[in-house]
């Protein structure tokens, strides 16, 4: 995993007035998460292959309640 600091913190656009959400940075090859609310409470790393699968189930509807 890379040691590298994230990069470009960003959330959803469809959660522009919603402050409980997720933040996503770019960490190396892969993403860093954190907790918009609790930002200082820190963040951890996946891998990029890992990242790009769990994006491609999101646009797939995998995740779909």
């Amino acid at each position: 995993m890379s040691t590298a600091q994230p990069v470009g913190w960003r959330k959803s656009s469809r959660s522009a007035q919603v402050t409980d959400c997720v933040e996503v940075g770019r960490c190396g090859d892969g993403a860093a998460v954190r907790d918009s609310k609790h930002r200082a409470a820190g963040f951890f790393t996946v891998p990029g292959a890992q990242w790009r699968l769990f994006i491609a189930g999101v646009r797939a509807g995998r995740f779909d309640c």
